[in-house]
C-alpha cells in the first residue's frame, strides 16, 4: 500500500450485506479507479449500529471517521465532499469512536468485531490477539480451568451455567478422547450477537475453542452452525484454513505439544439444534432428538467421548480472560453475573444492534438509551428478553438490571441477551399463542409434555381468543403450562409456558377484553 492509498472499511456482515454494503463497496472502488485515486477497501464486521448500516468509515490520520447510511448512490458526492480526508457531507457522522453508541460500551468480546480483518491473522495479532493461548501454553491444564472458573464465567447461551465447572468436569473425565463442541445455531428470535462474532472476529472464536482444548485435554473440535448463516460458516472455513497455515490449529498449537483440529458443521435446520444433545445427535448425523441426562456431555457427550458443549460467547469470551486475568474479568458486573453480556435489541425499536456492557445495566438504559425507544414513537408496552421462550415484561419492569437471577425474581431469563421491543399496539394474547405454536413446530417430539402440550396450547389459546368459557381455559391454561415445565424432557417445551404466564400476568386485559367479553355475552 502507497502512503497515497487511503483505507476505506466497509463492512461484510451479513446484515450489512443485506442493505447494499457489497454494492457501495463496489461503487467506491470505480469511482476511486475513475478519478485516478488510490483506496485499499477493507472489509471489516459491523460495529453493532444496525440503523446506520452500510456504515463506511475512512481513515484519517490515525482515526476513522464515519458516514451512513451509504447507499451506493451517495458515493460520487462523497467523493466530491471529499470523504477520503473525511470531508463534510451530510452523511458525515464524524470519529466512530466517538459515537454515541461506542463510548458506553465495554467491548470485551467484541472489541476487535468493526475493527480489524476477520480473515487477517496478522490484524487478529496486531490487536492482542492470542496472547490469551500463548499464556494458556505456559499454564498447566488445571489453572487454566481454575482461571476460567474464578473468572465466573457463565454460559452465555442461556443456561447460564458456569463454564469453568464444565470444563474441570471433562479435564477429569478419563477417556481416549474428548472433544470441544460450539454451539452456534442460534436461533432465537431477536439474537445475532453469535453470527456477528463469526463473521466479524472469527479468530476469537478459534482461539478460545484452541484453549478450551489444551485445558480438558482434547484434539478434535466442531464449530455446529445454523443452516441459516452461510456468510458466517464460509468465514469460519476460510478463518481455520488461515489459523492452521499461521500455526495455531494442526499437530502442533503455536508450537507446543499440543494438536487441535478444527471443523465446521452446518446444522440441520431445526431449532431444537440448539439444545446441546440435539445438537450431538445431529452432530453424529442422527435425527436431532433430546437425549435423557444422565449421563451429561460432559462425561459422555459426542460419540460417547467426553464435551464441552460451549456457546459461541462462552468461548470467545476465554481469550480475554487468560489474557487480562480472572479477576480482571471477575472485576466487572453484578452479583454472580460476571463480565460483560453482548446484548441485541430489535423488534419495534428505533436503534437496533449490538452492545457489549457490564451485567448489571438496566432493561430502561438499553430499550430507551441505547435503542431509544420504539420506532413507532408509541409507547413501550412489553419487551421479551430471553428469544421465542423468554418471558414478556411491562414497561414498570423496565428498571430490571441485567442479571441472571433478577431476572429470574421478576419471572424471567436472560437467555442469549435477546431484547425485543412492542409498543402499545401489540396484542398479548396472540403473542402466548405464537409461543405455543412455535413450540409445536419446533418440538422434537420426543416426550409428550411438549409434543401435545403445545397443540393442546394453541388450541386453548384459540378457545380464549375467540370468547369460549374463558375463565375455564384460562384454568386450563394454567393446568397445562404448570405440566410442561414440570414434566417436559428439555427447556423446549419446559420454557414454553414462560412467555405465556408472563403475558397472562402482566397483561390479562388482552385475555378478556371488556369488548369482547361484552359482545360475547
Amino acid at each position: 500500500m502507497s502512503a497515497a492509498t487511503t483505507r476505506v472499511f466497509v463492512p461484510v456482515d451479513a446484515a450489512a450485506l443485506s442493505v447494499g454494503a457489497e454494492a457501495v463497496a463496489c461503487a467506491i472502488a470505480a469511482e476511486a479507479a475513475a478519478r485516478g485515486l488510490c483506496v485499499d477497501i477493507v472489509r471489516t464486521g459491523s460495529r453493532g449500529m444496525l440503523w446506520l448500516e452500510p456504515l463506511v468509515e475512512v481513515e484519517v490520520a490515525g482515526r476513522r471517521i464515519a458516514y451512513g447510511p451509504v447507499a451506493a448512490g451517495d458515493v460520487a458526492a462523497l467523493f466530491d465532499g471529499d470523504f477520503l480526508a473525511g470531508g463534510a457531507h451530510p452523511l458525515h457522522l464524524g470519529p466512530t469512536d466517538a459515537l454515541a453508541w461506542m463510548p458506553r460500551q465495554e467491548r470485551f468480546t467484541f472489541a476487535r468485531v468493526g475493527v480489524t480483518d476477520p480473515l487477517s491473522l496478522a490484524d487478529y495479532r496486531a490487536q492482542g490477539g492470542l496472547a490469551g493461548l500463548t499464556r494458556a501454553l505456559a499454564m498447566a491444564p488445571a489453572e487454566i480451568v481454575e482461571a476460567v472458573r474464578a473468572s465466573g464465567l457463565r454460559g452465555r447461551g442461556g443456561a447460564g451455567f458456569p463454564t469453568g465447572i464444565k470444563w474441570k468436569t471433562v479435564l477429569a473425565a478419563e477417556a481416549e478422547r474428548k472433544y470441544i463442541v460450539c454451539n452456534a445455531d442460534e436461533g432465537d428470535s431477536g439474537t445475532f450477537a453469535d453470527r456477528m462474532l463469526m463473521e466479524g472476529d472469527p479468530f476469537v472464536l478459534i482461539e478460545g475453542m484452541a484453549i478450551a482444548a489444551v485445558a480438558v485435554g482434547a484434539t478434535q473440535g466442531y464449530i455446529y452452525v445454523r443452516s441459516e448463516y452461510p456468510h458466517a460458516a464460509r468465514t469460519l472455513r476460510r478463518a481455520i484454513v488461515a489459523a492452521e497455515r499461521g500455526g495455531v490449529l494442526g499437530a502442533s498449537v503455536l508450537g507446543s505439544p499440543h494438536a487441535f483440529r478444527l471443523e465446521v458443521r452446518v446444522g440441520a435446520g431445526a431449532y431444537i439444534c440448539g439444545e446441546e444433545t440435539s445438537l450431538l445427535e445431529s452432530l453424529e448425523g442422527k435425527r436431532a432428538i433430546v437425549r435423557a441426562k444422565p449421563p451429561l456431555p460432559a462425561l459422555a457427550g459426542l460419540f460417547g467421548q467426553p464435551t464441552v458443549v460451549n456457546n459461541v460467547l462462552s468461548l470467545a469470551s476465554v481469550p480475554w480472560i487468560l489474557a487480562h486475568g480472572a479477576e480482571a474479568y471477575a472485576g466487572v458486573g453484578m452479583g454472580r453475573s460476571r463480565g460483560t453480556m453482548p446484548v441485541q435489541l430489535a423488534g419495534n425499536v428505533r436503534r437496533g444492534g449490538l452492545i457489549e456492557l457490564a451485567f448489571g445495566v438496566s432493561l430502561r438504559t438499553l430499550v430507551e438509551g441505547f435503542g431509544g425507544g420504539t420506532l413507532t414513537g408509541r409507547p413501550v408496552r412489553a419487551v421479551q428478553v430471553g428469544g421465542p421462550l423468554g418471558a414478556y415484561l411491562p414497561e414498570h419492569l423496565l428498571d430490571t438490571p441485567l442479571d441472571y437471577e433478577a431476572l429470574a425474581a421478576v419471572g424471567g431469563m436472560l437467555g442469549h441477551g435477546g431484547i425485543v421491543v412492542f409498543d402499545d399496539r401489540v396484542d398479548m394474547a396472540h403473542q402466548a399463542r405464537f409461543a405455543f405454536a412455535f413450540c409445536a413446530k419446533e418440538s422434537c417430539g420426543k416426550c409428550t409434555p411438549c409434543r401435545i402440550g403445545a397443540v393442546r396450547g394453541a388450541e386453548t389459546m384459540d378457545r380464549i381468543i375467540a370468547g369460549e368459557d374463558r375463565p375455564a381455559n384460562i384454568d386450563v391454561l394454567r393446568d397445562l403450562s404448570h405440566l410442561m415445565t414440570d414434566a417436559s424432557l428439555c427447556a423446549m417445551g419446559g420454557l414454553t409456558p414462560m412467555p405465556v404466564m408472563s403475558a397472562l400476568t402482566h397483561f390479562p386485559e388482552d385475555f378478556d377484553p371488556p369488548a369482547l367479553s361484552a359482545a360475547a355475552e
